[in-house]
């Protein structure tokens, strides 16, 4: 099997991944090229490993009342035996497990495990749609990395967490075209296409890409990197302009940062995730529930920036640390919790403290 054949329209295709995860996906196809084999035992071993956790994704696991799923290592649209080789996420199956969980009425919150940096746009654009769709609260942990096709899953649960070390990001879309006539004519070797239909043969590696073909590829691509964009947007409940002209441009963020971005709503331990939702608690910017429930106001978490990991991570000059009256001050600025008390945008039904004002939306 010419497995660098392989390769070469992997890459053709439109990704959501990190380049270099990728490369590292690709190196496992390039040791087969180079005749590298696994021993009996050792693929006996890496497939009851990898079966052992794919049974525990198809399931999740549970604390409670809470659903743990986990969406771990590259994104593949559907289950083989390189996904439960390589440790990647099939699509069509943690699909399947947010559909049962979500039709159990003993599961009052779902929470999603995201350690992935991304994969194959394919089913993408639907389990994000399934995830925004889901009647039982969900909160999504870059636990520790959320990266394109992982963001854009992530970006659509009810809150967004990142763990202190974590990052998300690589908001982008991209594809590659390897030309291999030079390297097949070193050969001797000169491929000559039978083809019916003008674009059937547009972009393959045996000569180089035209004009034409690779305006069609870009277009894919953006056609990909738009719908990307839109559902951070909707997900994020920002403008898809704020996504592309902000934290849309490809870049990795870390947690702090992405929490001051608007790319996640706190930064937190996955344990201290599933404690909150055993014990019932709301946090971050789901004020009004998940489904637009209103949460008590007892429920309610607003988190204070710890001035000295601000500093640390370069966000200048350290704020003081607020007093609960300007805590609440605070809270009553923000736009959801405005529209509670005055739907009508009245403001003057916006309760303030004795003496304060309702103040500015918090940057």
């Amino acid at each position: 099997m010419n497995y660098e054949r392989i390769i070469a329209y992997a890459l053709n295709t439109p990704w959501a991944i990190r380049p270099d995860a990728l490369g590292a996906i690709l190196d496992v196809v390039r040791f087969r090229a180079a005749g590298g084999k696994y021993t009996d035992e050792e693929l006996v071993e890496r497939l009851e490993a990898a079966r052992a956790q794919n049974g525990e994704r198809a399931g999740g696991r549970t604390r409670g009342s809470v659903a743990v799923v986990p969406l771990y290592g590259p994104i593949f649209p559907k289950a083989n035996l390189f996904t439960e080789l390589s440790g990647a996420t099939s699509l069509s199956t943690f699909a399947a497990t947010l559909r049962k969980l979500d039709a159990d009425d003993q599961i009052s919150q779902i929470v999603i495990d995201v350690d992935s940096p991304g994969g194959s746009v394919e089913l993408v654009p639907e389990t994000a749609e399934l995830i925004r769709g889901l009647k039982t609260p969900t909160v999504a942990v870059a636990n520790t990395e959320a990266a394109s096709a992982a963001y854009w899953l992530a970006a659509q649960a009810d809150e967004l967490v990142v763990t202190p070390s974590g990052a998300v990001g690589s908001i982008g879309v991209w594809a590659a075209h390897e030309d291999w006539s030079v390297h097949d004519a070193n050969l001797g070797v000169r491929t000559t296409l039978i083809s019916a239909g003008k674009y059937k043969v547009e972009g393959n590696p045996f000569g180089p890409l035209d004009d034409e073909a690779r305006a069609a590829i870009q277009a894919d691509v953006d056609a990909y990197y738009g719908m990307f964009v839109d559902a951070v947007a909707e997900g994020r409940r920002v403008t898809s302009q704020d996504v592309r002209d902000g934290f849309g441009q490809g870049r990795m963020v870390l947690a702090r940062a992405a929490v001051r971005m608007g790319m996640a709503d706190r930064v937190a331990t996955l344990d201290q995730v599933v404690a909150d939702a055993a014990a019932g608690i709301r946090r971050g910017r789901n004020l009004l529930g998940s489904r637009g429930e209103p949460v008590e106001p007892a429920e309610w978490d607003v988190t204070v920036d710890d001035p000295a990991a601000d500093a640390a991570d370069g966000a200048g000059a350290a704020p003081e640390t607020e007093t609960p009256a300007a805590e609440w001050l605070r809270l009553l600025s923000r736009p959801k919790v405005r529209e509670m008390f005055a739907p009508s945008g009245d403001d003057s039904k916006v309760p303030a403290l004795a003496g304060g004002e309702t103040g500015k939306e918090e940057q």
